[in-house]
């Protein structure tokens, strides 16, 4: 009988990256940096944000297991047979399928590039109980250690590719914007006025990108009580006059995300409503001016919280004020080492990349009842900062008639 092989090379296509060669040369460059001050001779992560920030592959999982295994001087990507020479085309570097016909040959394709007993490092907060087991199992590690942190830092500082990417993102979450403001009419569901707002987004991103993959790009547009929550998803409800709405496009670009918010109303905006409007407004405006290098992240917190705590808001305060963008997603990847909280105390470089976003929450049964925010996403550069968000905020232009 014919043995089955736990792992082959798929490679037939031509390679199409979200960004030149050298781009992945100089992040592998840094990653190897990182590696060495580490005393770690292979890196093995499985998150789907190192994996693509590395090599530019954006798996799907569906239950199986990815990876990317970097060498000082190898950079190879694990892919199920499912996927076919996918994941080769959308790799800098070189790919390895396994096949399903022997359980863990995910692993066995690892410790084929890894080798055994030696210096390995993982990502902490991706890696599970499980699969940790197996790495010990299958690679048997000499020591083992941590790199999620410190690969993190290092998404965190954008290259001028990244900063181009992202600004091309917030430009396709504007018009999304403009595209559910355009089908906002009493009456209207909800789901077919996000639906406008995506399906724009998407023609955007493939005339901008045509030699791209198109996923994930999304919308979430809430109203009435379904603006008590930032991440509510969108439902049938029909827009009343007088509602609240919130606004919020997502472009996915390559892995990139970036995204607008905007607070409008249906009609009339009641007094009680305009007030909280009016001081969300007024928290988001001071929180920009406030981002700029050498400025901590819990000091602009800090001075946020104050001036809410001023109009007796505080409580309603939802979430922290901002986070940072680049590889992530809402079900993907996070860089935590930059949000605008309390607990956060990261100092703002030039090349980093992060959101005003404050939110307001009131009850239902109180005056001015909703959620209330708005989101642009700034880009720190040498003096300040550069917002890329276009989209209008504020009663004066997100009134719907």
């Amino acid at each position: 009988m014919q043995m089955r092989p736990h792992f082959f090379r798929f490679h037939q296509g031509e390679k199409v990256l979200p960004f030149a060669p050298e781009e992945y040369e100089m992040r592998l460059k840094g990653l190897r940096a990182i590696m060495a001050q580490a005393g770690v001779e292979v890196a093995v992560f499985t998150s789907m944000q190192n994996i693509a920030y590395y090599s530019g592959f954006l798996y799907c999982s569906f239950g199986r297991p990815y990876g990317l295994i970097v060498t000082a001087t190898e950079c190879v990507t694990l892919s199920a047979g499912i996927d076919g020479a996918q994941p080769w085309r959308c790799s800098y570097g070189d790919c390895l399928t396994y096949t399903d016909w022997e359980r863990d040959n995910f692993w066995r394709a690892a410790a084929h590039v890894a080798g055994q007993g030696k210096r390995i490092g993982y990502e902490g907060d991706h890696l599970t109980l499980v699969q940790a087991t197996k790495l010990d199992a299958f690679l048997t590690p000499s020591e083992k250690h941590d790199l999620a942190p410190a690969t993190m830092q290092q998404r965190l500082h954008k290259s001028e590719a990244e900063r181009d990417l992202i600004r091309a993102g917030a430009q396709v979450a504007d018009l999304g914007g403009a595209a559910i403001r355009d089908a906002i009419r009493l009456g209207a569901r909800e789901i077919d006025i996000a639906m406008a707002g995506r399906d724009a987004m998407e023609l955007e991103i493939a005339r901008r990108f045509p030699q791209a993959e198109y996923r994930d790009s999304w919308v979430w547009f809430q109203s009435g009580i379904n603006t008590d929550g930032a991440h509510n998803p969108v439902t049938a409800r029909k827009l009343e006059h007088g509602d609240i709405l919130s606004l919020n496009t997502f472009p996915m670009i390559s892995g990139y995300y970036t995204a607008l918010e905007r607070t409008l109303f249906m009609g009339a905006v009641d007094p009680d409503s305009l007030r909280l409007w009016q001081a969300n407004v007024a928290t988001h405006e001071l929180g920009i001016s406030l981002l700029k290098p050498g400025v901590r992240c819990c000091d602009v917190t800090a001075a946020l919280n104050t001036f809410f705590a001023e109009r007796d808001l505080l409580q309603y305060r939802s979430f922290g004020y901002g986070h940072s963008f680049g590889v992530l997603s809402h079900y993907y990847g996070r860089e935590a080492g930059l949000e605008l909280r309390e607990d956060i105390d990261t100092v703002l470089e030039p090349g980093m990349v992060i959101s005003m976003e404050p939110m307001l929450t009131i009850p239902e049964g109180q005056p001015g009842a909703g959620g209330y925010r708005e989101h642009d996403i700034l880009i720190i550069t040498h003096d300040g900062a550069e917002n890329i968000t276009g989209f209008p905020y504020g009663p004066e232009v997100n009134v719907i008639d």
